[in-house]
């Protein structure tokens, strides 16, 4: 279940920024018809810092909805209060959602300990399979491999969304983890390296505009055929890199206006895409072969 491409989908608005239900619909069957692996609504590239809890559960449950068993869905349910993910997640639960992505808390920035007993009683008590997501960039710390390995010996800890940056850190996890716990990229730029290195795909940014680039160079690593995989590496290497030009998802959710599946709307503190990164992201574009 949790092996490929699974995408961070983005929340599309409308003008007045109410969360457009129409287009996040046709964006689940987009990414479905194109062969995703998985969809993962509410994380960071769904705007999840600036949408209400209730909305957080309504995305969630029209992703469900529209998804309609043919692809798991991820719920975004975390938190920095250990309370409030469990109340999310068990909210999730009750509306399909096939597991929970689980932000390390962040602000608060737990202690080893903190991070154990924060993952296990979501897991315990959330009703959900939970997939860990370490990203210190946005939180301020670390989720430590003894930590981790911790956590994956929990029967309903299954995974870990890897987006610390540190090869050297993910392939030590990978080597010693158990069999049935998978590491997933974080990081579309590292996807391939981290699947060939024994990883089991990545929760992709990327796969909002290009679902089935992004599932045929998994695909290819995760099948060792490398010089396919390191082809489609190097090819989109540079819109990976532009995703980021600005804070992540106003790049992304640019593109995807570009391309006709969304409004260029977001809310504050997010703003559009500056004009001359526009521009720079056209020609990334264009570069990659991207329509």
């Amino acid at each position: 279940m949790f092996q490929g491409v699974f995408t961070a989908l983005i929340t599309p608005f409308a003008d007045d920024e109410s969360v457009d239900e129409g287009a996040l619909r046709a964006l689940v069957d987009l990414q479905i018809d194109r062969g995703i692996s998985g969809l993962v609504p509410v994380g960071t590239t769904g705007e999840s810092p600036t949408v209400t809890h209730d909305e957080n559960i309504r995305i969630v449950e029209i992703v469900v909805k529209q998804a309609a068993g043919r692809v798991p869905v991820i719920a975004g349910t975390g938190s920095n209060s250990t309370r409030e993910a469990v109340d999310m997640t068990r909210r999730a639960r009750e509306i399909g959602a096939t597991a929970t992505l689980q932000v390390a808390p962040y602000y608060n920035k737990p202690n080893a300990e903190g991070f154990y007993r924060h993952f296990s009683q979501v897991a315990d008590e959330g009703g959900l399979p939970v997939v860990v997501y370490n990203i210190p960039g946005r939180t301020g710390k670390n989720i430590d491999n003894a930590t981790m390995l911790r956590l994956a010996e929990h029967p309903q800890i299954v995974a870990v969304k890897e987006a610390s940056g540190d090869l050297a850190q993910v392939m030590d996890l990978i080597r010693r983890k158990p069999k049935d716990f998978a590491v997933l990229s974080g990081d579309d730029n590292l996807a391939v390296p981290i699947t060939l290195l024994g990883g089991a795909g990545v929760v992709s940014v990327a796969s909002n505009l290009i679902p089935d680039l992004m599932g045929e160079m998994t695909r290819s690593a995760l099948e060792g055929r490398l010089k396919d995989a390191l082809g489609l590496h190097y090819r989109l290497l540079p819109f990976f890199q532009a995703l980021f030009m600005d804070t992540n998802p106003i790049p992304v959710k640019y593109a995807m206006h570009r391309a006709g599946y969304c409004r260029d709307v977001y809310r504050l503190p997010m703003v559009p895409l500056a004009h001359d990164l526009r521009e720079k992201l056209h020609e990334v574009l264009a570069e990659c072969r991207i329509g």
